[in-house]
């Protein structure tokens, strides 16, 4: 089996709103791979707030600098299938799952030991949420925001205006 000569991550997620956290994540995995997909999760089960075309229109504006400094090849592309399955189609010898606390690590130790014994060759990097980001949840955004909160320290401005405009503030 020959190798790929480019390094191609996969950074999944539903990104309802992508958030400084997000970014965050994505920023620094782009310094490690040539090519970083962010995979937008459909994710029915969720009900997000704002449509799949929403969600990756905002991530494709906000990583469209990250790109340009990093000069990683970002792209942004809708996914329903099984993680495992878009990661071998898109190319991706890496996944990138972001951590923000302990909990979310039992979570993620379940999933990457069943994608490996799926497909063994696609490995799994974890990266640890920058301090400033680790509270930081689309879920508790949406609700802060619904509730009348500011989330400027949270989502860039951009997806502040879009998200309180969305719920009518």
């Amino acid at each position: 089996m020959t190798r790929s000569t480019t390094r191609t991550g996969l950074y999944p997620g539903t990104f309802d709103p992508v958030t400084l956290g997000h970014l965050d994540i994505i920023r620094r995995a782009a310094t490690l791979v040539d090519k970083l997909v962010i995979g937008v999760a459909i994710n029915r089960d969720k009900g997000p707030l704002f449509s799949l075309e929403e969600r990756t229109e905002m991530i494709e504006a906000q990583v469209k600098p990250i790109a340009e400094q990093t000069g990683t090849q970002i792209v942004c592309e809708p996914f329903e299938n099984l993680l495992i399955h878009f990661a071998e189609q898109v190319g991706a010898q890496v996944i990138v799952r972001g951590l923000r606390a302990v909990s979310d690590f039992e979570y993620e130790f379940q999933m990457v030991g069943m994608n490996r014994a799926m497909n063994d060759s696609v490995e799994t990097l974890f990266l640890m949420a920058d301090a400033h980001h680790q509270a930081i949840a689309s879920k508790l955004v949406k609700e802060i925001a619904r509730l009348g909160g500011d989330v400027s320290n949270f989502v860039p401005k951009e997806i502040e205006t879009q998200l309180l405009t969305r719920l009518g503030r």
